[in-house]
């Protein structure tokens, strides 16, 4: 059973991911949770002597915003012809969705993106980044109605040395899910050169280390790494980009430097990410 958890918001984009959702689970057997989260309002009082403290809300009020969302709710989902699971909660957005994702025991995550302003402008804003960056499991991120079959080529990038074992067993399963070919791409820029033996050589090692079936290998020489991405699964006209992330301090350390949120903003194909642990 694969467990996917979608993120809503009521949005188009929030449709356009269950819809993905849904799709990806009439074909494998599997089991979507639509989650919202109501962001708990926050203010502040002053007291008598002059110190700010945190507006208390009694528990009526907060069964008000549920019950609010829960009519959002059933608005929405009524677009799709399905039996939906659905949860609402009221706290942060960040750790209840994290928290959805352990109890959930979720095999991905799959949220909608404003294209080209990328995560930041996600319903929960920066919380966003930290799901990507820190999710246990894959998250892909799309903002364009995407239908499974529409998935038949992926491109991967990846370097020739420290790749992720569970990186790659992610991207295996990946594959699998989606049936589709598998496009190994080193981006080379003058920043990051090497000779092309030596890349061919590096990515033909791991293909082998792997096991992979159905891939190219792939390198791509521009001036920027993102823009390289993006260029490549363009010119082969990939279905999805795929990459992973250290989760160091954001979308803008995803990779190197701010690469993967680059792509993620002007990407108009689904991305896929996974989590790689520190060792």
């Amino acid at each position: 059973m694969i467990n996917i958890l979608v993120p809503v918001d009521f949005s188009k984009k929030a449709e356009y991911a269950l819809g993905f959702a849904l799709d990806i689970a009439k074909m494998n057997e599997a089991h979507v949770l639509a989650y919202h989260v109501v962001e708990y309002p926050t203010g502040a009082t002053i007291d008598p002597v002059g110190m700010s403290v945190p507006t208390p809300y009694d528990s009526d009020f907060i069964d008000l915003l549920k019950k609010n969302s829960g009519s959002q709710m059933e608005l929405f989902l009524a677009e799709f012809a399905a039996d939906i699971d659905s949860e609402i909660s009221v706290g942060n957005p960040y750790l209840d969705i994290s928290y959805k994702i352990s109890e959930l025991n979720a095999d991905l995550v799959v949220m909608g993106t404003k294209g080209s302003s990328g995560l930041k402008e996600f319903f929960i804003g920066s919380n966003a980044e930290k799901i990507v960056r820190t999710s246990k499991c894959p998250v892909i991120t799309l903002s364009q109605p995407t239908a499974k079959s529409d998935i038949k080529d992926i491109a991967f990038a990846t370097g020739v040395v420290d790749v992720s074992e569970e990186v790659m067993t992610k991207v295996k399963q990946l594959q699998e899910l989606f049936h589709a070919k598998l496009h190994l791409v080193r981006i080379n820029t003058p920043n990051n050169f090497e000779r092309d033996q030596v890349i061919e050589k590096g990515l033909e090692e791991v293909a082998r280390r792997y096991m992979l079936k159905d891939y190219t290998i792939n390198i791509y020489n521009d001036i920027y790494e993102d823009q390289g991405i993006l260029s490549f699964a363009n010119k082969i006209d990939a279905s999805m980009i795929a990459m992973g992330t250290h989760g160091r301090k954001g979308l803008k350390h995803l990779l190197s430097g701010s690469l993967a949120e680059d792509v993620v903003n002007h990407a108009r194909r689904p991305i896929w990410t996974f989590h790689i642990p520190r060792n």
